[in-house]
């Protein structure tokens, strides 16, 4: 069947098929204008783990969750598929985070790598290892984005998409990143690992092409942290969750502070979103909770104000995604996915 015929023959008011890709939809990657790649990596969690099952729970959720999007007409239409996971990054992940716990515990209790021969190897080989994740990942999307597909990541934790952002560097003469998260991730080899999931905006402004990052609800960082933003000379622009919160307070509207943080964003934007951005009770089960955060449909509405502005979302990334004991954090993710997936369509013309 065509594409065609497939959107003919399907409703899109019946129940999810999981016979059919994900949210039900009859479409394959090559028919699909958004693919998702899935990342089931999460090796250097500091906190809580789980966010490897996150690409296969927000999956499974999916089938739950209804087509009809009031903001773009048919945009089942558009096509979402979601590519298998791959196994030899799974199982790495695996193997790897045990490693890792043991390596982190060691820090903990204060050895040293320096006096640590384990230690030094253990470090050696994540580092490498998550080279080879990065390096897959990039040729997985670089093969999507030479299709024209708009790419979306499903991590796994927060390091994932740096292979994305890599290949998205090789297509582009430059964007920006903007960010939504709780953290920073601005550190240089948090314990060690040089591709932490608490360094990946630090990796990520290695690449010359992305011109400005704009972080949006950062409430956890370090000092080194803030003092890298201040000394970036307007490279990186933070709205941190206090000062947003405050203007709340003293009667800013929040569509006022999304057209302050538009300001800021060149016309080519790739969205990074770490759940956590969001108020905790939404993502009980995320790696690094904080307090603090955004409502679900407050970030959506940035997004939708981003794509009225005219500004392309070139690609996207979700992470930290952990199911925990139900399907609560998986369910949220999946509508989170349909609704920016749509949304990444429409800047790229394709809805």
């Amino acid at each position: 069947m065509s594409k065609q015929d497939k959107i003919n023959s399907f409703d899109p008011n019946g129940l999810g098929d999981e016979n059919n890709n994900i949210y039900g939809l009859p479409f394959t990657s090559d028919e699909a204008e958004v693919v998702v790649i899935p990342v089931p990596w999460e090796v250097t969690v500091s906190y809580s783990a789980g966010t490897a099952m996150g690409p296969q729970a927000i999956y499974n959720a999916s089938y739950q969750v209804d087509l009809f999007d009031p903001k773009i007409k048919d945009a089942w239409k558009i096509g979402i598929a979601m590519e298998p996971a791959s196994d030899d990054i799974a199982s790495k992940s695996e193997s790897l985070r045990r490693k890792a716990e043991k390596y982190i515990a060691s820090l903990e209790e204060g050895d040293s790598i320096e006096e640590n021969d384990e230690m030094a190897r253990t470090l050696k080989l994540i580092n490498a290892e998550c080279v080879e994740m990065n390096n897959e990942v990039k040729a997985t999307c670089l093969s999507f984005i030479e299709k024209n597909k708009v790419v979306g990541l499903l991590g796994g934790d927060h390091s994932t998409p740096l292979g994305l952002m890599q290949a998205l560097a090789e297509k582009n003469k430059s964007f920006a990143i903007l960010q939504i998260d709780a953290h920073a991730d601005l550190r240089d080899a948090y314990e060690g690992f040089e591709f932490s999931h608490a360094s990946i905006m630090f990796n990520a402004l290695k690449i010359p092409q992305v011109s400005k990052l704009v972080q949006v609800g950062i409430r956890d960082y370090c000092e080194a942290e803030y003092n890298l933003i201040q000394d970036s000379n307007g490279r990186i622009v933070t709205f941190f969750d206090r000062d947003i919160k405050r203007e709340q307070y003293e009667g800013a509207t929040w569509a006022t502070i999304c057209n302050n943080i538009i300001a800021q964003l060149p016309n080519e934007i790739y969205l990074s979103f770490d759940i956590d951005g969001l108020d905790p009770k939404l993502c009980p089960s995320t790696g690094t909770p904080v307090a603090g955060g955004f409502e679900f449909e407050q970030i959506l509405m940035l997004i939708e104000k981003i794509v009225d502005a005219g500004k392309r979302i070139i690609a996207f990334d979700i992470n930290e995604v952990a199911p925990g004991g139900d399907e609560w954090d998986a369910n949220v993710g999946a509508r989170l996915l349909y609704r920016i997936a749509n949304l990444a369509a429409k800047s790229n013309g394709k809805a």
